[in-house]
Parts: structure tokens; sequence; C-alpha cells
């Protein structure tokens, strides 16, 4: 049994980062025979990839996808900890499973992804989830046929979660959602430990994959017919900074568009690292994507310095007017957290105003979430919950103005949209290249297709057409 600690995961070496290949032993390949497997995924897209990943690995065991719980041998939560919102949902969602368990005994239930990487939280499952079969973290799902194979043959509570600073593990499978769009990751982990955030302890650090395996990757996806790639990392523009070979994210990026895949897409972007290699390389490269999204979290140079953000409000503004003068019909969007600990009236209006020179498409927007183990997590919250819904309540209706403003750009535009499949009223939906999302009507025939499509209705959230 191997628990998390949080101090050994904070901890940074100069240790050389070691890359390994997956491989699935040859006993293991046939243990999910006759079984069926349940994923609920939490978080952000690396969680949805690393789904895809665990999906891929239980199907190389002989299990087959369940499309509900209820048949399912084996569920499995893969959890996000970014935010006390997403913890409460995976405890109410293990409350269901507990119930699930005590009808179906010998149902296999898992904990997986960030939150199996924070102390407290094994400590709870310890003590009062020990009904829960698996507990495995974010280092190391290439483990996850082995610790299934135990749990099934010891029928007694596996935990396997590694504080380290992790290595990169090349060849895992991928079982992708769609046949059109890919996640790739790029990089792992985060160096920056933003006061406010979890993830370099819980993702360990900053590791970056080679070129010569992403273009792999990257190259491979082009044969299968796939249109559009997204560039994955916790930070990705730091990438190829812990590399010792003089290559950096513009030269990553430059070579994933000579390609020739149709949409390149990358997140997410730390204002520290977006240098101006990387705009223009974007400048320079049709296919790469105008839609850029750069969290900015504070508009207060008091709270940026209290985030240890490493940047100001006038240096953000700086970048976002290069953007913007640079890459024609960019769509910008952000992450803004309010509420934060010894945030001021006066600082809560520096974001407003920040906002307002940005004009954002849209924004992720957040009231602040203490996160055990990190430094904000010890300062006085002296904000009352009223305040900060009011000034989040506030933030949230100039965002949608904005939203609204941006998209009213399109309409009777004509726009060339990915269509991805049909949406929830059965009509088709894909995204434009400044990633709105857009409602079509077509033939089914144009799945898979960049299509044009002319807007005649625009949302707030969404656009309406017709393909020309």
């Amino acid at each position: 049994m191997k628990t998390p600690n949080m101090k050994e995961a904070a901890k940074r070496t100069k240790n050389k980062v070691e890359t390994h290949n997956y491989e699935l032993a040859d006993n293991l390949k046939n243990i999910g025979t006759n079984k069926k497997y349940y994923i609920k995924t939490y978080g952000c897209q690396m969680n949805v990839h690393n789904t895809e990943n665990i999906k891929a690995i239980l199907e190389n065991m002989s299990f087959t996808e369940s499309k509900t719980q209820t048949e399912a041998d084996l569920i499995i939560a893969n959890t996000c900890s970014i935010r006390e919102n997403a913890h409460n949902k995976v405890f109410g969602f293990l409350g269901r499973l507990k119930g699930m368990k005590n009808k179906k005994p010998e149902l296999i239930t898992v904990l997986c992804g960030c939150m199996a990487q924070e102390e407290t939280v094994v400590e709870t499952i310890m003590n009062k989830y020990k009904w829960l079969d698996l507990v495995f973290g974010t280092h190391n799902i290439y483990r996850l046929p082995v610790l299934l194979n135990n749990v099934m043959i010891k029928k007694e509570q596996e935990i396997e979660v590694l504080s380290i600073e992790g290595d990169i593990i090349e060849n895992i499978p991928v079982k992708r959602d769609s046949k059109y769009k890919a996640w790739i990751n790029v990089m792992l982990g985060c160096d920056k430990f933003c006061t406010y955030c979890i993830v370099p302890y819980v993702r360990g650090k900053q590791r970056s994959r080679t070129p010569e395996n992403i273009l792999k990757e990257v190259n491979g996806l082009i044969e299968n017919g796939y249109k559009e790639v997204s560039l994955l990392g916790q930070n990705v523009n730091a990438y190829g900074k812990d590399l010792d070979i003089n290559y950096t994210m513009s030269n990553l990026l430059e070579d994933v568009a000579k390609t020739g895949i149709t949409r390149v897409r990358f997140m997410t972007s730390h204002p520290w690292d977006f240098d101006d290699s990387v705009i223009e390389v974007i400048k320079k490269y049709d296919n790469i994507m105008p839609a850029i999204h750069l969290p900015v979290q504070s508009g207060s140079n008091n709270i940026l310095k209290k985030m240890n953000r490493r940047y100001t409000k006038e240096v953000y503004l700086k970048l976002v007017e290069k953007l913007k003068t640079n890459i024609p019909n960019l769509s910008l969007t952000t992450d803004i957290i309010v509420g934060f600990p010894g945030e001021t009236e006066e600082d809560y209006q520096c974001t407003l105003d920040l906002v307002h020179k940005c004009k954002y498409d849209t924004a992720f927007t957040f009231v602040f979430s203490p996160r055990e183990g990190t430094p904000a997590a010890k300062l006085s919250d002296d904000i009352s919950a009223e305040e900060k819904n009011k000034r989040l309540y506030q933030l949230n209706e100039i965002i949608n103005n904005y939203a609204n403003e941006n998209n009213q750009k399109y309409k009777n535009k004509t726009v060339k949209v990915l269509i991805e499949g049909k949406g929830e009223k059965g009509n088709l939906m894909g995204y434009t290249e400044t990633m709105k999302l857009v409602n079509v009507d077509g033939d089914e025939s144009a799945i898979g297709h960049i299509v044009d499509v002319k807007i005649e209705e625009v949302k707030t959230w969404s656009l309406d057409g017709k393909i020309v």
C-alpha cells in the first residue's frame, strides 16, 4: 500500500526524467473477458484524455464498455481536485456507488485521478470508504492492469499513489472519444506553484515529451483521417524548457503545423511563458486556430502577487494587445477567480477594468476555493460568502454581455465548421476555427468534414446556421 504525501509531491530536483514504454503482460490480456466497465470523468481536458487511455487499457484486457452504471462490473471515478465543488461531486458519486456495491458485492470500484493524490482524501477513503476496491493516482495509470489483477485475486483494498516528480510513459494506448479531433499530451505537470493551485502537487513536475514522439502521434492521427489536434499541457507554453535540445513550444507548434493537419489548437497557456516566437508561429500558419485560452485569474496586481502569478496586469494587457494585433479574428478566453483572500473592492474593480479592456469571448469564473496543502489555504479568508457571490454574479453578467457582443459579429457570416456529430436536439453540431459552438441544419453526410456554414441566428453561447 502506497499513500500520498503532499510534502514529497512538492519537491523538485534536477533528476533526469526517465521515459518508459507501456507494455501489457500476456497473462493480463484476458482478465476482463465477459466483464463491462463504466468510467465517470471529472475535470479538465487532461482528465478526459486520461480516461481515453484508461478505456484503451481496459479494452486491451478484454473488458467492454458499458453505457450504464447498472450493467457494469467495474466502475471508475476519474477525479479532479481543482475546486471544492469537484470534491463534493465525487464524494456524492461514491455515496451512490456504495449503494450499488451493497446490491452487487462483486462490483469492482475504483477511484483515480487528482483527488487520489491528496493525503486527506486517501485518509478519508481508508477510514470511511473501506469498501472501495482500488485507488491509484496520476503517475501510475500504466499500472492499472497489475493493480486490477491484484484486487481481483486478493479481494482486498489496494491503494497505490505515488508522490513523485514523475516520468514519461510512452505508448499508452488510447480509445479516442472522437474520430475527427484528438487530444495529445505534449507535457505533464507544472512547476509554477501558484499559491491557490494544487496541480503541481497532484500532477508532478514539468516534463515534456520528445518532439519525435509527439509528431509521430500527430502523423498517425492524420493517417487515420483526423482533422484536428489539441496539444495539451498544464502550462503548455513552457513545453521544452526541461529538455536539453534547445526546442521550445514555438518549434513544436511550427512542426505540428507543418504536418499539414487541418487544425491545430493548444492549451492551457500561462501568460508568463507566452513569448513572441509563439505569436509569430501562430501568425505564420493558417492551420493554427485563432483561439487562445489565456487565464488571468485577477486584474489586481496586489492579488496577482499573492497568487504568485509572476506577471502584472499591465504585462498581461500588453500580451493581449500583441495577440489581437497579430492574430486576425482572435477568440480570447480566460479563467478568473473572485474572492481570493484579501481581495478588496478596489482589487475587484481592477479585475472588472481588465475584463472591459480584454472583452473576452467567454470566461470560466469561480469563487476562490481553498485547497488543503496550498499556501493560499492558510491565508485569512476575510470576505463573506455573500460578497463573493455578489462579485461573481456581477462579473458573469459582464462576461455574458461581451460573449454575446462577440458572437453578434458572426451574424450572416459564412464560417468554416468541423461537424462533429448530432446535437441534443437532433441537429448537427460542430465548432468554428474560433471555437464557437454551432448548431447546424444539414445532412448527416457532413459529419467528420469541415464545411461552410452561414450563421443565421446568434445566441450568447452558440450560433445557429445552415450548410451553404
